[in-house]
């Protein structure tokens, strides 16, 4: 594309998050839909598996698109690949908006999933690969906050639009759904001012063009920014161990990286599996057993989405300094917590309304006004700021951050496709569970986000503030257990005071320019990848 370039790492993040935009978009869209009468009566009041079906379609077409995201985005690039997902989603949105029964509106919403699904596994791919060391934890997690964005300003739409016309009128639902068109609009205007990504660049032997690229993200153009040089260097040249090893998927398994496809993949599983997304998908059904009902229970309701984006926003500014094993830790902990109190408080003091509470047969168990229901409500906010803060930034943060080079496209699609699995039988699973277990949900996650905590102490390696290329080496058999690595001691910090120690001495010529090519005396340790 012949458009000028942005190379400011927050613009870049900010116009591709749109990506995740999308996903927050669809969410709220239904979120804010379900429990309204337009809604019910349109759809012959969903219930059990059909509302599960309705709910779950866009994480199954999320799987299709993480399938599709790992081919696509080596061949084409990362940056294209998220244009691609845009088609998807406008296609999508064109069949929810023109939706004439149960089963077309799930047709669309499995469309909308495939864009999500390339969007949530290779934006963070995108923003990994051209982010410094010290920021990139909070350059990915700008991609957590458009999520929450999206999901606050759409739930918001539709419950505006939710006054729209009578009980009987479609024109609510319709409206709330064709807003989503713009930010597929927004991203495609966009797209074409982000460059693409230096590492892809080299995978694919557009070394200068790599290289250009690099410096100019990392120093404004400065070719010979001691940080770039090195940078540079680790990246050709574990890039080229990575081509000398074994092809095909067996490089996903053998020489510890199995540790890394397992790391990946399970930090995506937990986040769906901590049970959060029972808050955001169904918060109007958890808040009508609290005993709230009618306007109230959608404004209580969307509540939780400003204190979910809110303190996202904390978790940006200090999640480079924590790193990311305590958030993933503490947070899975007291996310349990929260499950078990919830679901205690319903379990002692609900009362079972078989009928369905205001005739949503997914809600049979409510609490009345008092000390119980206040509680119920404290902890399912609670629940949520302790998720901003830790699991649902961390694992996409995480899940970014441990694959190769090589695999990172097809390793960050393998791990959304973890998640939306999962997320697909949670959208299935619950309103059933609500139906059929009613309380005892609650106790399920609670016990899930404990074994979350457990996992994560025992096999995830602490991954902030350190090199991607140095990062792969934490995964490789001998190195520190887990628990024994800490934030930050980034061997690329030597590499960088090495090369102005060489530039001091005038002796660095890897990375002098000669005839537009880049050429020099260590060439030889990175034949893989002339330079």
């Amino acid at each position: 594309m012949g458009m000028p370039k942005v190379y400011n790492t927050y613009f870049l993040a900010i116009v591709s998050t749109i990506g995740g935009m999308l996903f927050g978009f669809d969410i709220s869209s239904m979120s804010a839909i379900v429990g309204t009468d337009q809604y019910l009566n349109y759809f012959n009041n969903p219930h059990g598996v059909t509302q599960g079906a309705i709910g779950s379609s866009l994480a199954a077409g999320s799987v299709l698109g993480a399938i599709m995201a790992g081919p696509i985005s080596d061949k084409y690039g990362r940056r294209d690949s998220i244009a691609f997902a845009c088609l998807w989603w406008i296609i999508g949105t064109a069949v929810q908006v023109s939706t004439k029964g149960v089963g077309q509106l799930i047709a669309g919403r499995i469309l909308n999933g495939v864009c999500v699904g390339i969007t949530s596994s290779q934006v963070p791919v995108y923003l990994a690969e051209i982010a410094k060391k010290d920021v990139r934890g909070k350059i990915v997690v700008i991609q957590q906050l458009a999520i929450e964005f999206g999901i606050l300003v759409m739930y918001f739409i539709g419950y505006g639009c939710s006054f729209i016309g009578d009980k009987n009128s479609t024109a609510s639902f319709r409206t709330a759904w064709g807003i989503q068109f713009v930010p597929a609009f927004c991203l495609l205007i966009g797209i074409p001012f982000l460059p693409r990504s230096p590492r892809w660049l080299a995978k694919v032997g557009r070394n200068e063009e790599a290289f250009s690229i690099l410096a100019k993200i990392q120093s404004g153009g400065d070719k010979s920014d001691p940080q770039v040089i090195a940078e540079w260097e680790e990246i050709t040249t574990t890039l080229a161990a990575e081509r000398a090893a074994v092809r095909g998927w067996r490089k996903f398994f053998i020489n510890g990286m199995w540790r890394r496809t397992f790391a990946g993949a399970s930090v995506q599983a937990w986040q769906q599996l901590s049970g959060a997304n029972v808050m955001v998908y169904y918060m109007v059904y958890v808040f009508a057993m609290a005993g709230l009902h009618g306007n109230i229970n959608l404004i209580s309701s969307g509540i939780q989405y400003a204190l979910f984006i809110a303190f996202s926003v904390g978790t940006f500014f200090f999640i480079d300094y924590t790193g990311r094993r305590p958030l993933l830790i503490y947070g899975a902990i007291g996310m349990g917590v929260c499950h078990f109190v919830v679901g205690g408080v319903l379990g002692r003091y609900g009362t079972y309304t078989p009928e369905g509470v205001d005739g949503n047969l997914n809600v049979l168990i409510t609490l009345g006004p008092g000390p119980a229901s206040h509680t119920v409500i404290a902890f399912s906010y609670l629940l949520i700021i302790v998720y901003a803060l830790t699991l649902a930034p961390v694992a996409w943060v995480y899940a970014a951050e441990v694959w190769s080079l090589e695999t990172r496209a097809y390793g960050m699609a393998i791990a959304s496709i973890a998640n939306w699995l999962f997320n697909f039988a949670l959208g299935l699973f619950v309103p059933p569970a609500f139906h059929n277990i009613t309380w005892k949900t609650f106790i399920i996650f609670g016990v899930l986000c404990f074994g979350a905590a457990a996992q994560a102490f025992v096999s995830y390696p602490e991954t902030a503030r350190k090199s991607l290329e140095e990062i792969e080496e934490m995964f490789r058999d001998g190195a520190l257990r887990p628990w024994q690595t800490k934030v930050g001691s980034s061997r690329l910090e030597e590499h960088i005071a090495a090369v102005k120690d060489q530039q001091r001495k005038g002796g660095i010529d890897l990375f002098e320019e000669k005839g537009g090519r880049l050429t020099g005396e260590k060439d030889q340790n990175i034949s893989e990848v002339k330079v």
